[in-house]
Order: C-alpha cells, then structure tokens, then sequence
C-alpha cells in the first residue's frame, strides 16, 4: 500500500505539545530549572502519557528509580493525589533539590526520596513494598539490573514503565552518534530485545517522547 505524505514527525510533535494544557507555576519553575541546568526529565507527550497511564492503573504506590530533581514524581503525584511514591537519586546535588522541590509543593508526606544507589537500596524500598507501578528513568546501561532486582516488590496488579528506551533515535540508528551515545544506545537496544521477548512479561514500546516502554506480567 503507497503511504501518503503528511506532516513530519516534529510537526506531528510540535501540534501534540500544543494541545498539552498549562502546567502550576511550580512544574513551570522545574522545567526551567532542568533546561537551564542541564539535567535530564522526562519531555512533555511523554511525562503527559505517563501521567494518562497512571490515571487509568491508578496505583496505590509508586516505585522511581531516578529523582533527579523531583519532577517526575510530582507530576505523578499529580496524576494520583492518593497514591504514595517512593523515588531514588544517587546524586547528592540533584537528590537535594528533589527535596526541596518536593517540600515546596507540600508533597512530603506523599513522596519519599531515597538517596544513594538504586541497585544497593532494595532493603529499604522492600519496607513499603509491594508497589504497583515501578518506573524506571536512571542510568541507561542498568535498566535490566534495576528490572530484575525490583519487579519482586511488584503487587500482583503492578507494571512497570521503561523510559528513553528509544534513546534520541539512537537505538534504532546510531550511525550519526558519538562513541559514547552509541554504546549506551547498545545497551537500551539490548534492554529492549530482552524485554520484548520476554516469557513472563508482555511489552509493548511506545513512540513517545524518547521512547516509553509499557509492561505486563503475563
């Protein structure tokens, strides 16, 4: 069948994003703040999607493994008032805004950050498991270490979110990328192929943003 021509997938992009309603004066000030200091949270269809995913699973509690500065979580927080999250930063700096930021939104009582390594703090996550949605948004090479050691604490209702799974096109063509992009796109590519065939997940990744992968138990 002849595909017809349409719009590129930046117009399609650009058109979505402005259907996207305003953020809080506060989301606003962390986006900014992320843009201006360089630290990496979700883009807007896919943190919008995210939220979406939520509001239809509406989970109780909430497993992210990557605070970086609070954004996601709050979002999420937004997304589900009642629920009650759990997220991680190994990074000092960042795990101190994340506090604050949180602090500042009066979300303290719905939203603990953990600091230090995800893959060394799963005795402490473990005391308030079991979680129904674990999301996955920390350092890309260990996606399937934090997969393996977390998705125990999972309820038997729980499902876990991947994000940057398609890694700024890299992982689909990494041709045009530096050394060091180019391995890390390795690793997510690795990541997806074992996720997707997985015997006792259903996975199904998503163009979205950098690429939201969505998954099952089986």
């Amino acid at each position: 069948m002849k595909r017809v021509k349409g719009c590129s997938s930046m117009e399609q992009e650009a058109y979505l994003e402005s259907l996207l309603p305003k953020t809080s004066d506060h989301i606003k000030n962390i986006e900014e703040y992320a843009e201006r200091e360089n630290v990496p949270i979700m883009e807007p269809l896919g943190i919008h999607f995210l939220m979406q995913t939520i509001r239809l699973h509406k989970p109780e509690k909430v497993l992210e493994i990557g605070a970086a500065i609070g954004y996601s979580a709050l979002r999420m927080l937004e997304a589900a008032p009642d629920s009650q999250i759990v997220t991680l930063e190994r990074d000092e700096g960042r795990y101190k805004e994340a506090v604050r930021n949180i602090e500042a939104a009066k979300a303290s009582d719905r939203i603990d950050v953990l600091f230090g390594d995800a893959l060394e703090l799963k005795d402490k996550v473990a005391e308030k498991a079991p979680y129904d949605l674990l999301f996955i948004d920390a350092a890309k090479g260990k996606y399937e270490e934090f997969f393996h050691l977390y998705t125990p604490l999972l309820s038997e209702r729980g499902i876990i979110i991947s994000d940057n799974v398609l890694f700024k096109g890299y992982v689909a063509d990494d041709s045009e990328a530096s050394k060091r992009m180019a391995k890390i796109a390795k690793k997510i590519r690795h990541f997806n192929e074992w996720l997707t065939s997985h015997p006792d997940y259903h996975t199904t990744i998503i163009p979205i943003g950098d690429g939201v992968a969505i998954t099952t138990k089986k």
